[in-house]
């Protein structure tokens, strides 16, 4: 019952500290006694205090003995021989086995068996189902065939769990929790050295094994894991639940329908350093193109001078400086690193180009600095829809000032003036109107058309390079494309930050180039 997993569970929160097992029965029979619901605790042996299968023994009133089973010793038999020690198995898990020599290394990818201290990024593949596995540094990332997801793509088209019955009979693959956290292996020392022994301490064991798959041996929800976080045992649920809908894992079967949503991403787990800004997570930012140019008529290499932002399969949206009518043009979409082919990159070649017609360059300012890009269509279709390419919203109302947006881009850095070659992002606060055109900032040079986004202290910004790029801001989970990167004046500056182009300003401009095609 829950007074037995309660005692259990506070049993191994305490376990390293002083707190004599006659204080927590006094504790419990206090509750128990002015909670009706509460079963009363019967005594020093209920729940068994005893680790590891020890059968205990009551020894008067407030003592207890356990009899352990070989080779377990220690007062609550929670002492056994360590086959798994400290560093044995690298950079991976210890399990127990029941041959010798009674452990086995499970590895976590890019490292190695037998004992996951050497590593070899993609070699062997490690992603299943006919995944690709793609290198990023000493890192990697697993493209998976169609209906098939997970790190390693090891969750299948069938593979799913239905609402009606909370996944107590999964036996699929799932390895992950719901914020990604690799599970632990049933049989892992680490669980069992924490007092927990998922082949005893649940009522159905059917489905648990030697591997780390989610499963609900106790009538959960839905299924979870365990997953260790340092020295500390935790568990977690593998797959979110909709409200209101029929839940299933993430290996539902993709829709073949391209850009019916924008704004979402699926982001991949965080790297580690726009100005200021840090390397960005694959996915995060799966709208970000890459607009590189070359002279007309000629055969040299693109070059990248801009960015650029995808609103559709066929439809971009970039600075108007960024145009230039002698240069021929292409994108690219879902690569991270520059100057890199990688697979889940896309080159698309831009058939048009339209800069504002109103736009204009000062000595101060530079108005109206939007143009819409129409991509060239190969079978059909132009941008193809994938974890790494998405399309961003176009704005349906104002944010707030004080907001905090992201930017992102291959701009100048602390230790580049000429951008760097991985994609970067940070967060920008919305400044006022009020405070963007004020004397001690950019005065009568800022319009209704732009507005500033940054710090006035300082510190991240945009800078070149970065030039029409992505202003994003968040609502309710969606992602609206807010701002395109224009100018500004020097970097990082106190009292100068970034000016971005009004996007909801330009929504019927927007739409009257992208309908008139």
């Amino acid at each position: 019952n829950h007074i037995n997993v309660v005692y259990t569970l506070f049993g191994w929160f305490t376990s390293d500290l002083d707190v004599s097992q006659s204080y927590l029965s006094e504790l419990f029979e206090k509750v128990s006694s002015s909670s009706p619901c509460l079963v009363h605790i019967a005594g020093q042996c209920n729940p068994n205090p005893c680790l590891n299968n020890g059968v205990c023994e009551e020894k008067g009133k407030r003592r207890f003995k356990c009899d352990c089973p070989k080779p377990f010793k220690g007062k609550k038999c929670q002492k056994g021989p360590k086959r798994c020690k400290r560093g044995i198995c690298g950079r991976g898990e210890c399990v127990l086995t029941s041959k010798p020599p009674f452990y086995a290394c499970k590895c976590k990818q890019p490292f190695l068996p037998p004992d996951c201290k050497s590593l070899a990024v993609c070699q062997p593949n490690p992603c299943k189902n006919g995944g690709l596995c793609v290198k990023d540094g000493m890192d990697f990332d697993c493209l998976c065939k169609e209906g098939f997801s997970g790190r390693f793509c090891n969750v299948g088209p069938d593979d799913c769990y239905k609402f009606k019955d909370d996944g107590e009979s999964y036996r699929g693959n799932m390895s992950e929790t719901d914020y990604g956290e690799e599970c632990l292996y049933w049989n892992s020392h680490f669980i069992l050295e924490k007092g927990a022994d998922p082949f005893n301490d649940f009522e159905d064991d059917d489905g648990l094994g030697p591997h780390n798959f989610c499963r609900n041996p106790d009538g959960d929800t839905q299924p979870w894991c365990f997953i260790r976080r340092g020295r500390v045992l935790l568990w977690d649920h593998c797959v979110p639940k909709p409200s209101g809908a029929p839940r299933y894992t993430t290996a539902s079967p993709t829709s073949d329908k391209q850009f019916t949503t924008c704004g979402k991403p699926q982001p991949k787990k965080a790297i580690t350093r726009i100005y200021g800004g840090l390397k960005a997570i694959p996915g995060a930012q799966p709208w970000q193109l890459s607009l590189q140019v070359r002279p007309k008529g000629t055969s040299q290499a693109y070059r990248h001078i801009c960015g650029a932002v995808l609103i559709d399969s066929c439809w971009a949206l970039t600075a108007g400086h960024c145009i230039d009518p002698k240069d021929q043009m292409q994108v690219v979409a879902g690569s991270l690193t520059l100057g890199k082919d990688v697979p889940i990159g896309q080159t698309i070649a831009v058939e048009k180009a339209t800069r504002h017609e109103n736009y204009k360059e000062t000595s101060t300012a530079v108005y109206n600095d939007i143009a819409v890009l129409k991509l060239k269509a190969t079978d059909g279709r132009c941008a193809r829809e994938s974890q790494f390419v998405k399309a961003a919203c176009l704005p349906n109302s104002p944010f707030p000032d004080g907001t905090e947006c992201t930017i992102s881009g291959w701009g100048a850095t602390e230790d580049s003036d000429y951008g760097s070659d991985n994609l970067l992002d940070a967060q920008v606060l919305l400044i006022s109107q009020e405070s963007c055109s004020s004397s001690k900032v950019y005065g009568r040079a800022i319009d209704n058309t732009m507005f500033c986004a940054g710090y006035l202290q300082g510190g991240v910004d945009s800078c070149q390079g970065d030039s029409g790029g992505p202003l994003m801001c968040n609502k309710e989970g969606s992602h609206f494309i807010y701002g395109i990167v224009s100018w500004g004046d020097q970097c990082g500056s106190k009292n100068k930050p970034g000016v971005y182009a009004r996007v909801s300003h330009y929504l019927d401009w927007i739409k009257s180039k992208t309908q008139a095609a």
